[in-house]
């Protein structure tokens, strides 16, 4: 029996529906999304569209990077939107002497059985927040390859499945600042969204600070309840399974993709498996706005998300100071939009 009530009517606008596909009552599951955004916004001043993107992650069974200067909840903002889940949650600070062992565990000899056993680590969890992720060599960061992609371990000679849902939301400052490594390219393809956080509006600062002004001690993050469990997370991959795409936004997704390969200012493109990132999260992104099948809005949203950490720039362009968003926004302004 399904967790959502779809009883009610549709309210999709039908002048976007493609002609001849019939209707799917999906806006229980628009309203379940709203319920989770209010949640954080119990915690979260502003930063309503990052929550948004982080939640899209999350139902298209995708992991976050999030990067900003320290101090702008990136942190609190990863630990507020686990809280709406129903499932298990770990935190591993990435340190510069952290090693692999310490995140996917290591044999310990038992004494009574005279034998070794695998004693699990931290990354065996449902939402794993890694904290500072760029504060570790590259040693460590090889031990998150296999899990992120493949979703299980490989030790001595055997393999450990990890439990639905499985999501790392990974933090990081920028490599500009001292102490901090660049994370290889295979790792940061291997990451559906990397969203760049910035500092807060004059309004949501102030807002923040109007929170706080009476807060003492630690913030209570357990006002936020959860609003989702893994039978449910099952339930909407099934309904975005169902998600109509047209051949023509299909046709739109691949351009895209192939103009970052052929731009002058990018030395290595996107690969295929950014394309199958920007069709997953359109389909939420659809079904967040109550609609069954995507359109070109929902591609032209998520893009420069998927997109921007998979780019690498040509050394002319890095000297110009040309970033992978101003391509991205570039490409998308030229490449045709179906009609």
């Amino acid at each position: 029996m399904s967790d959502f009530n779809t009883d009610f009517p549709n309210e999709q606008e039908d002048s976007l529906r493609p002609i001849g596909r019939s209707t799917m009552d999906v806006s229980a599951y628009a309203q379940k999304f709203d319920q989770i955004l209010a949640e954080c916004g119990k915690v979260i001043v502003g930063q309503r569209e990052m929550l948004e993107l982080m939640l899209v992650c999350i139902m298209a069974d995708g992991h976050m990077l999030l990067e900003g200067v320290p101090g702008i909840a990136k942190t609190l903002s990863a630990r507020v939107l686990a809280r709406t889940i129903e499932t298990d949650f770990a935190r591993i600070q990435f340190t510069p002497d952290l090693m692999p062992a310490d995140i996917i565990g290591t044999s310990i000899y038992n004494l009574k059985t005279a034998e070794f056993s695998f004693q699990k680590g931290p990354i065996f969890s449902n939402v794993v927040l890694i904290d500072e992720i760029n504060r570790a060599p590259a040693k460590t960061q090889s031990a998150l390859f296999e899990v992120m992609e493949e979703k299980q371990i490989s030790f001595d000679g055997s393999t450990y499945d990890m439990a639905f849902p499985f999501v790392i939301i990974a933090t990081q400052n920028p490599v500009e600042q001292e102490g901090t490594y660049r994370l290889p390219e295979g790792q940061l393809d291997r990451f559906l969204m990397k969203l760049h956080m910035g500092y807060p509006s004059e309004k949501d600062e102030l807002g923040i600070l109007q929170r706080y002004k009476n807060q003492q001690g630690r913030l209570d993050i357990g006002i936020v309840s959860a609003q989702l469990n893994p039978n449910m997370i099952r339930e909407i991959q099934a309904v975005l399974a169902k998600i109509f795409v047209e051949d023509q936004m299909l046709q739109y997704i691949t351009q895209i993709t192939i103009a970052t390969r052929n731009h002058s200012k990018v030395y290595l493109g996107a690969s295929p498996r950014a394309s199958i990132a920007i069709l997953k999260t359109s389909k939420v992104v659809a079904l967040m706005a109550g609609r069954d099948f995507i359109i070109p809005d929902d591609i032209q949203y998520v893009a420069p998300h998927v997109l921007n950490h998979r780019l690498i720039m040509t050394p002319d362009a890095d000297m110009e100071g040309i970033s992978p968003f101003a391509v991205i926004k570039e490409i998308i302004e030229v490449v045709e939009v179906p009609r």
